[in-house]
């Protein structure tokens, strides 16, 4: 006998439906934040973050817990300059 829909799938005590994503929990480490598993047709799938080497010899952690990166690497928006209001001093 086979299903009529999607199947859904177990990971650990919990169900998920098909073509649900998560973070899975792991006991004793709790939630792995760099780890995303989804749910296809019955069968659980899971993979690792992926990230690119860091082209420095001590890189950190900071933003992203996953993936190191080289200190003064920033990927953020770019800042508008501060403009001082202050009147010149000048003799």
């Amino acid at each position: 006998m086979q299903a009529d829909g999607p199947r859904a799938c177990r990971f650990g005590r919990r169900w998920y439906l098909n073509n649900e994503s998560w973070h899975p929990s792991v006991p004793p480490f709790g939630e792995m934040k760099c780890i995303l598993c989804w749910c296809v047709s019955g069968e659980t799938h899971c993979q690792r973050q992926e990230c690119p080497p860091a082209a420095c010899t001590s890189p950190a952690r900071r933003d992203n817990p996953c993936c190191a990166k080289c200190r003064g690497e920033c990927h953020c928006s770019p800042k508008r300059p501060v403009v001082a209001s202050a009147p010149s001093q000048l003799p």
